[in-house]
């Protein structure tokens, strides 16, 4: 499977993960099947420096989540089992940013299952 992202949508994902450094940055993926269009930033999200706690309960109820993302304060972009969970409750497509959040290959994207997927970026 592959999901595509515009490029000012990943450049937004890396910057806020650069400047949320050293605590985790998160938001939900807004689209179309597998095609990213936008972040949602959720209020009341809990940033730490191992954690993203988000307050699912305010997500605007005509949203097309297909996913989340976060950051990890590290150079590890893989799943930790809260992480799967996570992935299990906001759709197909999940990304997970490593530091130093420079390019494109500092970032996973995942389905729900934690089976890495192809991530296309559109100009």
């Amino acid at each position: 499977m592959n999901a595509t992202i515009p490029r000012s949508v990943l450049e937004l994902i890396l910057h806020a993960s650069r400047t949320s450094f050293p605590n985790e940055f998160g938001g939900l993926l807004r689209g179309e099947g597998t095609k990213i269009k936008e972040v949602i930033l959720l209020p009341g999200t809990i940033q730490g420096d191992r954690h993203a706690i988000f307050r699912l309960h305010m997500l605007p109820i005509d949203s097309k989540v297909i996913g989340g993302v976060h950051s990890h304060p590290s150079r590890n972009n893989r799943p930790s089992k809260a992480d799967l969970n996570f992935f299990k409750r906001t759709g197909n497509v999940n990304l997970i940013a490593a530091y130093p959040y420079e390019s494109i290959t500092d970032i996973k994207a995942y389905d729900s299952d934690g089976n890495e997927i192809i991530l296309i970026v559109k100009e």
